[in-house]
Order: C-alpha cells, then structure tokens, then sequence
C-alpha cells in the first residue's frame, strides 16, 4: 500500500518534466492585414517609429530608447507589454529595413522568451495594404497546448484589434487610445548589429 504514495509522486514529477522540457516545437504565426487609405511611405514612417505604437497597439504599453524615429538595421528599443494577460518587457532589435516596403524586429524578453514582428506594406488602388505578422516561439509542450487552448485566440484578437486601431488613427477616425507622451521616452542607443 505505501508502495502507491510513491508511484503517484513519481508520475507527476514525469508529466512535469514532460511538459516542461524544452522542445523544438514550431513557433505560432498570426497573420493580419488591412488596408489604409495613406502613401506606403506614410505608413511605413508611422509603424516602424517605435513612439507611436502605445497610439495604435494595446499591447504596447510603453516604449524607451531610440521611439523618435523609423528604425534603421541593429537599432534597439525597449517595450513594456501586455500580451494575453502576460505582462513583461522585450528589447526588441531592427532585423530587416526596405523602406518603404518591408520591416521586421526581433525581441528577446527579460524571461527568456522570444518572438519576431514582420510589416509588409504594398501599394493599391487608393493607399496601402498593410500586413503584419507575430511570431512567437512555443518552447515546451506546456507552452504549446496554453497556446492551443486559450492563448493563440486572445494574441489573435489583440493582433486583429491593433490593425484596426491602427487604420483608424492613419486614417484621422480616432484619436490615440492613450496618452502617448506619458509613455514614451527618447534617447539614443548604440546601434548594434
């Protein structure tokens, strides 16, 4: 009988250890667009300058460091968020710049995590099409199946309410959703590459 204690404690620690050890699972993709009646160059000023993001995202909720201008290659910039219920903050890193067509960042986040924002501005009839995606890494099977139950849906909406915000402050039908200047600090960092 006191055999089974034993057994019971030793299968939780192996569920545990299952779900908790680090795995080489795909990152999860969302994927947005919308179309914004401005210029790609309008566009593309306004969403790589890190200052701005408080206005249209409601996962930005402050930003320091380089926030004044579009972001060249290797430059910085510090982000406090709220995504899904998590709060943290990401330093994320310039990756990729063809102004005024494509834009991507790279963040790490204080607790280990990581993930990878992606803009893809197209001319059309009548202004831009304007895509982002989030990618974020899933790393234990733990991590996956939160994502599958519950927090793919709410990154989701948080992404599909941001494209909406943002067509609506680009397009003069808003104003900002926060006080930006309350949030936002500018200084220079050293670019790194």
């Amino acid at each position: 009988m006191r055999k089974f204690p034993y057994f019971g404690l030793a299968l939780v620690v192996i569920v545990g250890a299952v779900l908790l050890v680090p795995m080489p699972l795909s990152p999860t993709r969302i994927h947005n667009s919308t179309m914004i009646e401005r210029a790609p160059s309008e566009v593309y000023s306004f969403v790589t300058t890190p200052g701005n993001w408080p206005r249209w995202h409601p996962s930005s909720l402050a930003v320091s460091g380089a926030t004044d201008h579009p972001l060249l290659v290797g430059e910085q910039v510090s982000e406090e968020f709220l995504v899904a219920g998590y709060q943290g903050t990401v330093v994320w890193t310039v990756v990729q710049r063809q102004a005024p067509l494509r834009w991507a960042i790279s963040g790490k986040i204080a607790d280990g995590g990581s993930g990878k924002v992606s803009y893809r501005l197209t001319q059309v009839e009548g202004g831009t099409r304007f895509e982002r995606e989030f990618e974020y890494a899933r790393p234990n099977l733990l991590f996956a199946l939160a994502d599958m139950f519950s927090l793919r849906a709410k990154v989701t909406a948080e992404s599909a309410e941001a494209l909406r915000r943002l067509k609506a402050v680009l397009e003069g039908q808003a104003p900002a959703t926060r006080s930006a200047a309350l949030r936002v600090t500018s200084r220079p960092t050293a670019s790194r590459g």
